[in-house]
């Protein structure tokens, strides 16, 4: 899986669970965002607003 805000590939566990966070948005649809990107935008406003 790739982050959508900056593209990097985010590392999955042996159960492939991501080691990041999905985020929905107002459609409910699911976007996937890396740990760094978590750092970088404290809300989900802006997280929604960063995605490509």
């Amino acid at each position: 899986m790739k982050c959508e805000i900056c593209g990097n590939k985010i590392e999955s566990t042996f159960l492939n669970k991501i080691l990041g966070t999905y985020i929905k948005d107002a459609k409910g649809r699911k976007h996937t965002i890396c740990f760094e990107c978590q750092k970088k935008f404290n809300s989900k406003e802006e997280l929604l607003n960063a995605i490509k």
